[in-house]
């Protein structure tokens, strides 16, 4: 590779893009994933949506088939290779790690601020792909597997893949993106939050009050019970979360950024490897 190639590959660190398969896969993982968030608000009262509860082993399972189906899609297609799966392996270990040290205490999970610069760096499709493998990963690390991790596979995905969407990707820099980044991560904490509550809401059927879901209710009436439900629960969880990372992207952010970026760089991961002879 000459010297002006050289400087043209090191230019800016691109976003990873990915092939129609990849992104024909992720709208299919998509769609059936916000069907299975919230098909019990839209269900009629003879619907018995309590006995969804029987069937979570097969959503489930039926889930971590698409979710691996989008991962294969991704690795096949030529923008990502071997270089990024490498990277993906780097940075869904790092993440993993990070959710343990707060997990359980107040909401203080310092992973979501990783995702947020990874899924802003390599562009949303990888930053799907990170997110729902960091969070397998991580539930695997700390026993947390069970029918809800399907859900926090899809959320985490979507979470970073949203940060991968924010505009400017290789003009903003600076305090404006850092800015741009954590009012993202702050609304998206919240976002995050209540899917989660979204999943397991409509089948706690202990739960007898007027905040409980109601099948027999209309959409409008189940959502105000649902909106005070996450008052009533995890408000204080979800603006730790949404805190913290805040405080980690402003004053980590510039670093985290830089360190990415530079990674993207070498690995040029759009150039494809050649062999030359001696």
């Amino acid at each position: 590779m000459t010297s002006q190639a050289q400087a043209q590959a090191q230019a800016q660190a691109r976003a990873i893009r990915l092939g129609l398969r990849s992104i024909t896969a992720l709208a299919l993982v998509s769609a059936i994933g916000l069907a299975a968030f919230a098909w019990p608000l839209f269900a009629g009262p003879t619907s018995q949506v309590s006995a969804h509860a029987q069937d979570a082993p097969w959503l489930f399972a039926g889930l971590l088939v698409l979710l691996v189906g989008v991962v294969g899609a991704a690795v096949s297609e030529s923008g990502i290779g071997a270089k990024a799966v490498a990277m993906l392996g780097v940075l869904a270990a790092t993440g993993a790690a990070l959710r343990p040290i707060g997990a359980g205490t107040a909401g203080i999970e310092p992973m979501f601020f990783l995702m947020v610069l990874s899924g802003r760096v390599l562009g949303p499709g990888f930053g799907f792909v990170l997110g729902a493998v960091t969070m397998f990963a991580s539930a695997l690390l700390t026993g947390g597997v069970g029918p809800w991790m399907p859900f926090q596979m899809l959320s985490m995905g979507w979470f970073a893949m949203g940060a991968g969407l924010l505009p400017g990707p290789d003009r903003l820099r600076g305090r404006a993106e850092l800015a741009m980044l954590a009012a993202y991560g702050f609304v998206a904490a919240f976002a995050y939050g209540t899917l989660m509550n979204l999943s397991g809401w409509p089948f706690m059927n202990a739960l007898t009050s007027s905040v409980a879901f109601d099948p027999e209710a209309d959409v409008a009436t189940n959502l105000t019970r649902f909106l005070a439900y996450c008052l009533a629960t995890s408000l204080g969880w979800d603006l730790g979360r949404a805190t913290v990372t805040v405080a980690l992207t402003l004053t980590l952010g510039t670093t985290v950024l830089k360190a990415l970026r530079r990674a993207t760089r070498r690995a040029a991961f759009e150039t494809p490897v050649t062999f030359e002879h001696p």
